[in-house]
């Protein structure tokens, strides 16, 4: 359990750095900078999926956390919080550098979820604008509303902070009550599921994947490096492992239920279908 507690803390102080230059640069666009700028970032955002999709490829999830406060707050469109999700893939990179896997694996893996995340991002926002509903109404001071940080009284330094350890002790608490599901269920147990599901592995993979957790993605890739899953199992499986983002939404985004199921059911969706479609197409890396 002591494992479980210094992972927590490692896991939660990585995050910390991203969450509070999120949260200062969303109070400075708020309070600063002023409407037309925030109204700027917005318009620009047409490029954003495919800014989210590389950046989501730096093996980092606070990244993806950093994405799902930006649109909370409404300044990135949902096209581009959706790529960053997918081309997230946590401690995949890690892992396979430490395990001195071909440099030509790394770079297939990264391009595959490169191109999924810019065709997906770009698509769903393509999709929202034709059906005329985005996120435009959402703004940042709703945030601040919401998690009484009396910026106005205070200044942006202090909201930013406030907001920062609010997240971050959520995030805390909830992951290490994962870490210490993942203790007792064991690693190896997780590994199982995959062993006596064969058919659906890409659907396994996908689910186990959406845990907010890294050991989601330290499974999946060890399993893919022992022989035990294929390639469109390691796919799915990292294509929905977007490390803390979902949690973060669900907590920050809370007076938008529906949208928050759409990210995950996208993302579970996209995880099954291209992960099948790798495996039918026999794909291999």
């Amino acid at each position: 359990m002591i494992e479980v507690l210094l992972d927590t803390l490692i896991d939660t102080l990585k995050l910390i750095p991203f969450l509070f230059a999120t949260y200062l640069l969303m109070e400075f666009i708020e309070h600063k900078a002023g409407e037309k700028s925030e109204e700027t970032i917005r318009k620009a955002g047409r490029f954003g999926p495919a800014l989210g999709a590389f950046l989501g490829l730096v093996p980092q999830c606070g990244f993806s956390a950093g994405a799902a406060s930006l649109y909370s707050g409404g300044l990135i469109s949902a096209g581009t919080l959706l790529a960053v999700f997918l081309s997230t893939s946590d401690e995949m990179l890690p892992i396979l550098v430490s395990e001195k896997a071909k440099p030509s694996v790394l770079i297939e893996i990264l391009l595959i979820k490169l191109v999924i995340a810019l065709v997906a991002g770009f698509t769903a926002d393509i999709i929202i604008k034709l059906s005329k509903k985005g996120n435009s109404d959402r703004q940042i001071k709703s945030i601040c509303h919401d998690e009484n940080c009396h910026c106005e009284e205070k200044g942006i330094l202090h909201s930013s902070v406030h907001h920062t350890l609010q997240i971050a002790l959520f995030i805390l608490i909830v992951t290490f009550l994962l870490n210490t599901a993942v203790y007792f269920i064991g690693e190896d147990n997780l590994g199982r599921l995959f062993v006596n599901a064969p058919v659906a592995g890409c659907a396994v993979a996908s689910l186990v994947g959406l845990i907010p957790n890294c050991a989601a993605s330290v499974v999946i890739t060890e399993l893919y490096l022992s022989g035990i899953i294929g390639t469109g199992a390691m796919i799915s499986g990292l294509l929905t492992g977007c490390g803390i983002g979902l949690l973060v939404l669900f907590r920050i985004n809370k007076h938008n239920v529906k949208e928050n199921i759409f990210f995950l059911f996208s993302l579970y969706v996209i995880g099954v279908v291209m992960g099948t479609l790798i495996d039918l197409i026999g794909l291999s890396i």
